[in-house]
């Protein structure tokens, strides 16, 4: 959705566990850009990605979990106003 919606102008760095939705074709040709490398944590190294995995936990807990978003359209706008608490 992202590569879809938001123009790439820099080099950017695709970081994900070696998950097989990461590693599939479909996945691997939908972010074929030359601006965009794919990196994934190495086999049977679970700390690779843990710094993004905890940021992204946190991030979810503060801004998703916390809301009840009535549809999916209101969830992808934000239009929730995070807190900050």
């Amino acid at each position: 959705m992202a590569v879809n919606n938001i123009p790439i102008c820099d080099d950017l760095l695709f970081h994900s566990d070696r998950g097989i939705q990461y590693a599939s074709k479909e996945f691997t040709t939908a972010i074929a850009n030359p601006l965009i490398t794919q990196s994934m944590s190495r086999k049977g190294n679970c700390w690779d990605n843990a710094v993004a995995e905890s940021f992204f936990k946190s991030l979810k807990t503060e801004c998703v979990y916390r809301n009840n978003f009535t549809t999916r359209k209101e969830a992808e706008l934000g239009s929730q106003p995070f807190s900050g608490d």
